[in-house]
């Protein structure tokens, strides 16, 4: 894309998200939300609401992430973080049918991740049955992913 807009979104978009990877989180919202001023992406309002999660704010995280929705309704990583964000409040099944709409979504890089919070709130749920197969399916799109693995041995041991 040749908008000038675009491109100053992406470049304060990257230093958003090396400010959160550096764990300066009140520096990371401030440059997410001015690249969405400047061309706004699903992937920003996505990464703004991460952020949002990392400090617990997890009403606004949901807000961004339905913000993403709004722009792409394909990508797939605002509904998994919605779920994600909705266990992590005890609200299990809420989330479920956000996780099931990011394992439907056309657009995500990362599908184990739904398939692994699914299994988490089954689990929590005590549907073991149904959580063991959502880990199963995040192990084998993702083999090196230790958590789908963890959750699988966690489980064995919690049934038995």
């Amino acid at each position: 894309m040749n908008d000038p807009r675009h491109q100053l979104a992406l470049d304060l978009f990257q230093q958003a998200y090396a400010f959160q990877m550096q764990g300066d989180l009140e520096s990371a919202v401030r440059f997410y939300t001015r690249s969405i001023e400047a061309f706004p992406t699903a992937e920003a309002y996505t990464y703004l609401g991460w952020t949002y999660s990392f400090q617990g704010k997890y009403e606004a995280a949901i807000d961004e992430c339905k913000n993403a929705i709004l722009i792409d309704p394909g990508f797939g990583n605002p509904y998994n973080d919605i779920g994600a964000y909705l266990i992590n409040q005890g609200k299990f099944d809420d989330a479920i049918p956000w996780l099931e709409k990011a394992i439907a979504s056309r657009r995500y890089d990362a599908y184990h991740y739904p398939w692994y919070n699914l299994g988490r709130a089954f689990a929590a749920k005590e549907m073991y049955k149904r959580a063991r197969e959502c880990f199963q399916k995040s192990a084998e799109i993702s083999p090196g992913f230790d958590s789908a693995r963890q959750a699988l041995a966690k489980l064995r041991t919690a049934i038995q």
